[in-house]
């Protein structure tokens, strides 16, 4: 393919995105209060702009082109004109270019500098002036894909929630030090769908693998001047494409194979996902893609002074459900993954910020509405964690029927009870039976509850029984980050120690802990690693520590292995014993 491209075609608004049609690629871009927008094409090392192409075509605020002459390896990218208006919410322009919404697969890496804002940095007025540097040469670039692959008989293993073992894990980190794992997969796609990695999931008895954030993201600017990352990923650019850090091949099929492979193991893929915000951040922000192409379109602005973002997730924006086209964008995105993807559900972050109207959080919301109508995703699993962080968001045991929550007052309860705290058996007894208190009133089952100990955000394991408190310092904030409530008790000692008698008393601990977790009644998950005793040195919030910190360790003590011949027993017990994982709720009747 050369360019420039000759043949310009007017297209249609649909689908939207860029789209392989096996002759040429349709563009689609909605913005609704553009004045005019830009298609610009790249050369194949995406450093230089070849050419810019004017969609002339707008239908139903869609804005469209085809070329025949395209084909899939295109990188693009988009320009858009429109008021740059602060105080009404419009912060078009044209100097920076844009990553698409609805790219199926973004390239390259942003190369941070004063270019990406759409303002000029320092300036006494701040977002109120305008900024006409171009961005264009740090940006990652999007790019076309032929979607096809060979899925051949491939289909869900369509686990029942009640026989449901969840395993949280991250796509970098669980393979990262493997041994057994080839050196060039490690970290990615493809070393999840290695043969020692998958043997080791079944044979603990994990059903479900719910992946960290791998929609693509960027790493925050402030956390890369300190030598770190923005490690778990919730900080997503585009919802259609899987990042490419994790990608050994750099190809779009490789995920593919990785569910493909996961699936020929009985193992179901959940996907971690990101819809309440966006990494643009505040109206401080940079301009790199929904803010350049419709800001008052695309996220949730105050009322009475549009030049700031609402924020219900603590990240400085919110995305504007509000908007139909901007909901069209989930609802599309989510079926992308289910249909060509093919992962089996997903775990909604801050779910409760997609429930917003107005302001409260409405839990019959058009998300839901939708959501659970829908053909496609009303048959996947949906799991959220049901609070944000504004008014009125935390809403565990509020979500419709059909959902599941991970259930945080189960934590808690189960970590203060066995650290010894008293008045808890009645709490305790609510939460082993499947906490009937939140989920039974609205027909809802055991199931609803998600149950964990430990997740991605907070202790591992180990850490609960050997730190009674947080140890973040490698994260440059003065430990100031991170919850101070965390229910943990080190059983003597802080951090690891040598005595005999605090590492037997932990050992049992765990045990009894993990024990607890997979005799509950609800869905069990436990995250990657704690089967094996990893611990993260005492951090509680490693969302910025790529590296040991983080990483699974496979280098396995006799008390590690001990420890995970445990966990396999009682997981197998569970399995093993209906009574452990019913379907309804205990009525108090004899058998």
């Amino acid at each position: 393919m050369n360019l420039p491209l000759t043949a310009i075609w007017p297209g249609a608004p649909f689908p939207r995105g860029a789209t392989w049609d096996g002759e040429g690629v349709n563009f689609a871009l909605f913005s609704e209060n553009a004045t005019k927008v830009e298609l610009c094409l790249f050369d194949p090392g995406g450093k230089k702009e070849i050419q810019r192409i004017e969609l002339r075509e707008r239908t139903d605020l869609i804005w469209h082109c085809y070329l025949p002459e395209a084909r899939p390896g295109l990188l693009y990218g988009y320009r858009v004109h429109g008021p740059y208006d602060p105080a009404h919410g419009h912060r078009f322009n044209p100097n920076k270019l844009l990553i698409e919404p609805y790219a199926k697969d973004i390239v390259g890496r942003l190369r941070w500098s004063d270019a990406h804002f759409g303002y000029k940095i320092g300036h006494r007025q701040q977002d109120m002036s305008f900024d006409r540097r171009d961005n264009a040469a740090g940006m990652p670039k999007c790019r076309v894909i032929d979607p096809a692959f060979t899925w051949g008989e491939d289909k869900s293993p369509h686990i029942a929630w009640s026989d449901m073992v969840v395993y949280e894990t991250h796509v970098r980190g669980f393979t990262k030090n493997h041994p057994d794992v080839p050196p060039s997969l490690r970290g990615t796609y493809a070393g999840l769908a290695t043969a020692p990695v998958i043997e080791h999931l079944k044979r603990l008895g994990v059903t479900s693998a719910e992946l960290l954030p791998v929609h693509a993201f960027l790493n925050d600017r402030h956390l890369l001047e300190q030598g770190l990352s923005n490690y778990w990923g919730y900080n997503s650019i585009g919802f259609f494409a899987a990042d490419q850090r994790y990608s050994s091949s750099g190809v779009v099929s490789e995920f593919k194979t990785m569910v493909k492979t996961m699936h020929s193991n009985g193992i179901e893929v959940i996907l971690d996902v990101v819809y309440n915000h966006t990494a643009e951040g505040s109206h401080l922000g940079p301009t790199i893609s929904f803010r350049g192409i419709d800001n008052a379109s695309y996220y949730r602005l105050v009322g009475d002074d549009r030049r700031y973002c609402m924020d219900y997730t603590g990240c400085g924006n919110t995305l504007n459900l509000q908007n139909p086209r901007v909901l069209q964008m989930i609802m599309d995105s989510l079926r992308y993954w289910v249909l060509e993807m093919h992962v089996d559900g997903f775990r909604f972050d801050l779910a409760s910020a997609l429930a917003r109207g107005l302001h409260a959080v409405n839990r019959l919301g058009s998300f839901f509405d939708i959501l659970l109508q829908d053909p496609v995703l009303s048959q996947v699993k949906l799991i959220a964690e049901p609070w944000d962080l504004g008014e009125g968001g935390y809403q565990v045991g509020n979500f419709p029927a059909g959902w599941g929550e991970w259930n945080d007052q189960y934590r808690d309860t189960m970590r203060a009870y066995w650290k010894g705290d008293g008045g808890l058996i009645g709490d305790f007894a609510r939460r082993l039976t499947g906490s009937s208190d939140f989920y039974d009133h609205s027909g809802r089952k055991p199931y609803a509850s998600v149950n964990f100990i430990t997740a991605h955000d907070g202790f591992t394991l180990h850490d609960v029984v050997s730190y009674n408190h947080k140890h973040n310092d490698a994260n440059g904030e003065g430990n100031r980050d991170g919850t101070d409530n965390n229910n943990s008790w080190n059983c003597g000692a802080e951090g690891e120690t040598r005595d005999a008698e605090i590492n037997a008393l932990r050992a049992r601990q765990k045990r009894n802990l993990l024990a607890t977790l997979f005799f509950s009644q609800g869905v069990p998950m436990l995250l990657a690693g704690d089967e094996m005793g990893r611990t993260q040195k005492g951090s509680n919030n490693a969302y910025c520590q790529d590296n040991e910190i983080s990483w699974v360790n496979w280098d396995l003590s006799d008390a590690d292995r001990e420890f995970l011949a445990f966990a396999q027993r009682v997981i197998a017990l569970r399995r093993d014993h209906p009574v452990f994982h019913r379907k309804n709720f205990f009525q108090g009747k004899a058998i």
